[in-house]
């Protein structure tokens, strides 16, 4: 779950004392209207079921009021073979992608981006029940982000890219802001940017610097592609993961004020692989994270001594990790997606025998 929900203030603490049913859309003051979608990429769960839609296609990020603050998350399980065969079968489409999926922490629903016949978000319960969920006059919140990469391929042969696709890469609400990381236009295009919620002028981008341990040198063009917002003696600050497998943190204080930060790297897991997943979770009063990863598995990683100084300053070669330790969980080969359930479990999107199945799986 990338989340780190701020307490709410004084005026909508009475608010929420005056009507247990008030809605985001209210408490936020967001306008109702049809919000269009692009595209449907990285997804995350703000407070009062709002969710955050990442459009990389638009560069884009909406904000919807789902209304979804019932069921019983500590509860919850999920077991559903071929998901893409299922979510297909009850939007009357022959194929589906599945490009994220959020676990909505007031519920312990879960909400999948997908494009089938156009982007759309689905929606699936703990009993069974799945169904596409109306954009249709809801409450919501829409920016547009600045200084985006365009919308076209450059480069030639294998290093031919549309940057536009990786414009937003993940997306965590993180004490009362929008945290997103993405592609920038320009040759510095490693940006990490921090919106004011609802959405406005009060923002703030920052190109982030990096030492990249595999690759032996400081860079500046590396994006991030997945982080979990995490307190680090009691301060806001991201873990980010970065292809080939750099672990970098950096604290949210630093995105305000200034248009280049220096990330600090903890750990290097690895290269020839690309982080594609990322949690935080406590067990045993312990901090972990869990790391799903395109070619390594899925790590375990113990967050002991974060909030240390110094950080890997020499190349690791050979494919060599350094830093934070870690152990690889066997029986989560093949993962994909993840989010935190509850306390005690997470879902897995799992390639399993050919088939993309979703599953509860107790935390490591």
């Amino acid at each position: 779950m990338r989340t780190l929900f701020r307490r709410l203030g004084l005026a909508a603490t009475v608010a929420v004392a005056a009507s247990a049913a008030v809605s985001a859309a209210d408490l936020y003051k967001l306008p109702v209207g049809t919000p269009e979608l692009k595209s449907a990429g990285p997804l995350a769960f703000g407070p009062d079921g709002i969710l955050l839609i990442g459009d990389t296609k638009a560069a884009a990020i909406v904000a919807i009021s789902t209304g979804d603050k019932g069921g019983a998350p500590s509860a919850a399980q999920y077991d559903v073979a071929d998901l893409p065969g299922k979510v297909a079968k009850a939007l009357g489409t022959e194929k589906v992608q599945i490009n994220d999926l959020a676990v909505n922490p007031e519920s312990g629903n879960i909400y999948l981006s997908v494009m089938a016949k156009g982007p759309q978000i689905v929606k699936l319960t703990p009993n069974g029940e799945i169904k596409a969920v109306s954009l249709k006059d809801i409450g919501f919140s829409r920016i547009e982000l600045p200084n985006a990469p365009e919308d076209k391929v450059a480069g030639e042969g294998p290093r031919a890219r549309n940057n536009r696709d990786t414009s937003i890469t993940d997306l965590a609400w993180v004490d009362g802001q929008v945290i997103a990381s993405g592609s920038t236009s320009g040759t510095a295009n490693s940006g990490v940017r921090a919106l004011a919620f609802p959405f406005g002028d009060k923002n703030a981008t920052a190109n982030l610097q990096i030492y990249h341990a595999a690759h032996g040198r400081s860079e500046d063009n590396a994006v991030i592609r997945t982080f979990v917002p995490f307190n680090i003696n009691g301060e806001p600050s991201v873990l980010a993961g970065f292809t080939c497998t750099p672990l970098v943190k950096f604290t949210v204080a630093e995105l305000a004020g200034t248009d280049k930060i220096k990330g600090t790297t903890v750990a290097e897991l690895g290269n020839r692989n690309q982080p594609l997943d990322m949690i935080a979770y406590k067990q045993d009063g312990k901090d972990f994270l869990l790391l799903a990863n395109s070619a390594r598995g899925v790590m375990k990683v113990s967050t002991a001594n974060l909030d240390r100084k110094d950080g890997l300053t020499e190349p690791v070669t050979g494919g060599g990790t350094a830093g934070q330790a870690y152990e690889t969980i066997a029986a989560l080969q093949g993962t994909t997606q993840l989010d935190r359930l509850n306390d005690t479990h997470a879902v897995v999107l799992q390639q399993v025998e050919g088939s993309l199945n979703l599953k509860s799986v107790p935390l490591p």
